[in-house]
């Protein structure tokens, strides 16, 4: 998205170019007229434009400095899009030399090292309660790139108006976001990389208790992303946490949407940039196209694509595709025959009503080896690291078929 430039008519007809890769980057259209693609012309071929990234006043990051100085609880909110590698790294020394808790954005997971020791776990869906408390307790809120959506605020249950008003910096690349649902202590439009590397370049001052307070924060962090017991089923946390321990640390890790994902968010452990392919919309089925786009992009990383039973159905098609191009991916599938997250809010909302969730799904492995590819079924939570071995050395593009518990629905959350 934002590859393209968009053109809109200004004054007196004339094309003017609107900022497709400024502010707010996003998806982009473009429209031709129907000529345009038929006829030949002389003209010399064009390079990218170039990205603005606009930087912080120097008045903005004196009056940010004074808050943080005068602030005994306060907490970094880093995500949002348009981060770079250098971005990420000065994320990183700034919160270093502040000793401040950082949080990340729902699916920002790969913007810090999550073994960091300041590092406090992600904020969106189900975030870790103590995180949550320590934002709503916070009496400054760094908000370094995200928007402050329903994902972001646990459907605006974090913030509230006059919070906000008193503890809130906000800091976003796009002017049209600042103030859109929380009116900040301080706006600042600007991006995200541009003011992370010139607070990386500040002097902060020394604080004992704040930096006590940050690692307490990655302390609780740890805690909540230690494998729980399940009853029933293949343990997704266990097979996470294994996975955590197993790859390395530029794997690259994709996933779609439904309550599989949350056992993928809360126990593995990110440790690199661009490491984190998921989307933000809730869109199912985009886990396992972004593997094999990772994959052919990125030929010698590990590639992961973690999907639900419903999740890889909507383009298991595609298996073709990675046999096609030799694309070694490893799928693993975790089953439970239901649309999980319908079914949760159904269970909830209208107890013994369900009503389309239920799945009859293949056999995930034969079905993977109809295509040419590797196929294993897991049906106890031991047996699943020999079978990602087996997966990982058979050289070809693999689906882990791992049988779980619709009772087990999400971490914590049994039907």
């Amino acid at each position: 998205g934002g590859g393209a430039r968009r053109y809109q008519r200004g004054a007196g007809g004339r094309a003017r170019p609107a900022p497709a890769q400024n502010g707010r980057r996003g998806p982009t259209v473009l429209a031709l007229p129907e000529d345009m693609l038929v006829e030949t012309v002389a003209a010399p071929p064009l390079g990218p434009a170039p990205v603005a990234r606009a930087p912080p006043r120097p008045e903005d990051l004196d009056a940010r400095g004074d808050r943080l100085n005068a602030a005994g609880r306060a907490v970094v909110l880093a995500g949002g899009g348009g981060w770079t590698a250098a971005g990420a790294q000065a994320l990183r020394r700034f919160v270093d030399k502040a000793g401040l808790p950082a949080g990340l954005s729902f699916r920002s997971k790969d913007l810090l090292d999550n073994r960091h020791p300041l590092y406090a776990g992600d904020v969106g869906i189900a975030p870790n309660p103590a995180l949550a408390a320590r934002i709503r307790d916070c009496d400054l809120l760094i908000a370094l790139g995200p928007r402050l959506g329903e994902m972001t605020t646990s459907g605006y249950t974090l913030l509230t108006p006059d919070h906000a008003a008193r503890a809130l910096v906000h800091i976003h690349p796009g002017a049209e976001e600042l103030g859109r649902v929380y009116t900040p202590a301080l706006a600042i439009a600007a991006s995200p990389v541009e003011t992370a590397l010139a607070l990386a370049e500040r002097d902060w001052p020394a604080n004992a208790a704040r930096r006590a307070a940050a690692e307490a924060a990655h302390a609780d962090y740890e805690a909540f992303s230690t494998p729980v017991r399940v009853e029933e089923g293949v343990n997704l946390s266990e097979v996470f946490a294994w996975l955590d321990a197993a790859l390395p640390d530029d794997a690259v890790i994709c996933n779609g949407a439904g309550n599989y994902a949350a056992w993928l968010h809360r126990f593995y452990r990110h440790n690199g940039f661009k490491t984190q392919l998921a989307p933000t919309s809730g869109a199912m089925g985009y886990g396992f196209p972004a593997a094999i786009a990772a994959k052919a992009t990125y030929p010698d990383r590990t590639v992961v694509c973690a999907a639900g039973d419903g999740c890889f159905m909507m383009a298991s098609s595609e298996l073709a595709t990675a046999v096609q191009y030799d694309l070694p991916v490893i799928t693993i599938v975790a089953d439970n025959g239901t649309y999980g997250t319908i079914r949760m809010h159904q269970e909830r909302s209208y107890p013994g009503r369900v009503s389309g969730t239920d799945l009859v799904n293949p056999d995930f492995a034969a079905f993977a080896e109809s295509f040419g590819a590797f196929g294993v079924q897991v049906r106890e939570t031991a047996a699943f690291p020999a079978a990602f071995e087996a997966a990982r050395a058979s050289g070809k593009p693999a689906v882990i078929h791992v049988l779980t518990s619709a009772r087990e629905i999400a971490p914590g959350v049994r039907l």
